[in-house]
């Protein structure tokens, strides 16, 4: 274990000031996006334009850290000019890597600029070595983003059998659909949550209030019912109450989030190269909590690997801004398995 490096922490900026919240609490390298359909977490008030991501840029980069640009979402028909123009301004950036899922993207980006890293994007649904293998061969992919599916069993497979480096999600919402393009959410709104950047557009959005409850409904579909002293959470399909057999219970998946801090240990073992934060969408606060957690016990296992230890501060603070104050090891631990 001890030859093992220490992953990157990628964090989210999905505005300045959570760019510089990620930067000065300890992240190695920040993920963003432009304000606009190239990226799948486009949502109003969020994002960067030119100017932002120029200064975004310049000051992760004094600091010694490294900036990518999330160009993720597929290029809509006509329109192929537009997500061209995303990397070719990525380029021109200075960013240091681009995350894309789109095969022509993918081409376009290798072909036009073939000193510019390239990361395959988790919206690319690469869940073998087979997959990530295509696309280090074709486009020169350096990393890959593996969907939050796998056992971590299947993760070393995947590292074991690829030149690529591997970046897995260590802290944030689960997605139990192929990421970011929810079936479940595209026949309830008519649009797909990869290209409007949420799996609940906030214009289908309603809250319901009436004496004693709140009911939250998606596009009239009612997703759940919450007694006055029960904190409402926003209505996504995966994470809503249903009435199953006569019972009424999260049928698809409980608001909970992804904490992999005790296997820590495991996940450095099998080599990933990065793990990354999701939530582009939450606040500069919430940046500030999980970053300076999780570099805390990055740290810590650096220092003294046979001694770690979960401290139980590092769980009380990132329990403040899980899902429902809830934390899973997700898909990488299956005891049935």
């Amino acid at each position: 274990m001890a030859s093992q490096k220490i992953p990157e922490l990628v964090c989210p900026a999905g505005s300045l000031p959570a760019l510089k919240a990620a930067v000065d609490n300890g992240a190695d390298t920040v993920y963003l996006g432009y304000r606009n359909d190239t990226n799948a977490r486009n949502f109003a008030g969020l994002n960067f334009d030119p100017k932002s991501m120029a200064e975004g840029i310049r000051y992760a980069q004094a600091r010694g850290r490294h900036v990518l640009m999330a160009i993720n979402t597929f290029a809509q028909p006509g329109r192929l000019a537009d997500w061209q123009r995303a990397v070719d301004g990525a380029a021109d950036a200075g960013i240091d890597a681009v995350i894309l899922a789109d095969v022509a993207l993918l081409d376009y980006a290798s072909k036009r600029y073939p000193n510019l890293r390239l990361h395959l994007s988790v919206q690319g649904s690469a869940t073998n070595y087979e997959a990530v293998n295509f696309a280090h061969r074709e486009f020169g992919v350096r990393r890959a983003v593996l969907p939050r599916v796998l056992t971590l069993a299947q993760v070393e497979h995947v590292i074991k059998n690829t030149p690529v480096e591997i970046e897995v999600f260590g802290f944030g919402s689960l997605c139990v659909m192929n990421e970011g393009r929810c079936w479940l959410s595209s026949y309830a709104t008519g649009e797909s949550p990869n290209t409007v950047g949420a799996c609940s557009p906030a214009k289908y959005v309603k809250w319901e209030k009436s004496p004693g409850s709140m009911s939250t409904r998606l596009n009239g579909i009612l997703i759940d019912r919450f007694n006055d002293d029960e904190p409402a959470g926003y209505p996504t399909l995966c994470k809503g109450r249903y009435e199953v057999n006569g019972e009424t219970y999260y049928a698809i998946e409980e608001p909970t989030s992804l904490n992999v801090l005790e296997i820590l240990p495991e996940i450095v073992r099998i080599g990933v190269s990065a793990i990354k934060v999701e939530g582009r969408q939450r606040s500069p606060t919430y940046v500030t909590q999980v970053t300076r957690t999780l570099r805390a016990a990055l740290d810590s296992f650096a220092r003294d690997r046979e001694r770690f230890s979960v401290k139980p501060a590092w769980q009380a603070e990132l329990a403040k801004v899980s899902e429902g104050s809830q934390a899973t090891l997700g898909a990488y631990n299956r005891p049935w398995r």
